[in-house]
């Protein structure tokens, strides 16, 4: 088994750790703060390569593996979670034009992301549905060569910065199959019909972005659909092995940060004499958090290298991935606070954020219940139906 990395890989990792730390860290208390996009932020990683980094060199992207893509954000992650999603969700829902899409629709709506020309986002979630998929309730009418859309959209990510969404909707409702008749379509931000409204006063990731989205006959050229008409819900599940994998990566970088962050105040701590790290029960804490963040980060690169050779693993070792990985960035970054003590209670250091930040990860691209359902349903060998 080859446990080692490319030059190229670490290359990768050393850059992009060293763009956080320039050019992240000293604003992401205040993005977090002000609950602000970064722009300014946004613009050097688009110097940088970083945003849209997986979209193929043909369409303007760097063409990174998903292993790449993981290590990509874990290093982000591990210096600002929230301002790291901006960056890593900047490209969300181009998979679905990648896979799908046509010639025209990758060059129409892909090729601007890397540019830093535009912003994607994917609205699947509403206001009464959220695991569930298969409940939406915004439908897509054919009115001649147009689509007419309406509904609304919960938790958007790049709702209110957004300039294009793949947004899930239901074209075919008279089907009987529960899984059938949904379909993927393109919608502008610019259309007549469309409105976001931001959604302020997250626990974390306050930097990214975030909206519910309201479509009130939104008209979009027939075009604008995605792969085949019915059968958007299969291709969205294609993709959740992928994100899954990638929401893994988040969270062992929120773990990396957070635990780098206890070892270096445990170091400088003193009490009663001496630093800190120097009493077992703290070393011991150390010792967990190091040792669970690795275990998290082999089982989430192993997924990745599942994703991008598609092995009969892949399903599981995402949700393993996703689930786990999550769960140790919260378990982490709570030992962060109590090494730091009253420090970590306040947002005077970065182990605040964190811990905020961490939950998230245990929710978004499905619950970790949901995780668990399909790690067992892999192991007992059941279908979808």
């Amino acid at each position: 088994m080859e446990f080692g990395l490319t030059d190229e890989q670490r290359a990768l990792r050393e850059e992009v750790r060293r763009f956080a730390e320039n050019e992240i860290a000293p604003v992401a208390a205040e993005y977090d703060r002000t609950e602000s996009y970064p722009s300014e932020v946004m613009d050097k990683a688009v110097e940088m390569g970083l945003v849209g980094a997986h979209i193929p060199m043909e369409h303007g992207g760097v063409g990174y593996s998903p292993l790449e893509m993981a290590i990509l954000t874990e290093e982000l992650f591990a210096v600002d979670p929230g301002i790291g999603l901006c960056i890593t969700a900047a490209s969300f829902g181009v998979d679905a034009i990648l896979e799908f899409g046509t010639e025209e629709q990758r060059e129409t709506f892909l090729e601007p992301i890397p540019a830093g020309e535009a912003v994607m986002g994917a609205a699947i979630s509403e206001p009464d549905s959220g695991s569930d998929v298969s409940s939406i309730s915004t439908t897509a009418t054919l009115d001649g060569d147009e689509w007419v859309i309406n509904g609304r959209k919960m938790w958007i990510t790049n709702g209110s910065v957004g300039d294009t969404f793949v947004v899930m909707c239901k074209t075919d409702p008279g089907i009987e199959d529960r899984y059938a008749g949904f379909s993927q379509i393109i919608v502008e931000a610019d259309r007549a019909g469309f409105t976001a409204e931001k959604i302020t006063g997250k626990l974390g990731i306050r930097a990214s972005d975030t909206a519910e989205l309201i479509l009130e006959d939104v008209r979009v050229p027939e075009e604008n659909l995605v792969g085949t008409r019915g059968m958007g819900f299969l291709q969205l599940m294609q993709f959740f092995d992928e994100t899954r994998t990638m929401v893994g990566a988040q969270g062992v970088g929120i773990a990396k940060g957070a635990s780098e962050q206890a070892l270096s105040y445990a170091q400088e701590r003193e009490q009663f004499g001496r630093p800190i790290s120097e009493f077992q029960a703290i070393q011991h804490k150390l010792a967990e958090m190091h040792t669970n963040t690795e275990a998290a980060r082999q089982l989430t690169y192993k997924s990745a290298w599942a994703v991008e050779h598609q092995t009969d693993q892949l399903t599981s070792l995402a949700s393993m991935a996703k689930e786990f990985a999550s769960r140790v960035a919260v378990e982490v970054a709570d030992e962060a606070v109590q090494i730091h003590g009253g420090a970590g209670y306040v947002d005077d250091l970065p182990a605040e954020r964190f811990y905020r930040d961490a939950k998230i990860t245990q929710i978004y691209e499905g619950t970790t219940e949901i995780q668990k359902n399909i790690i067992a349903r892999e192991l007992l060998g059941k279908s979808l139906t």
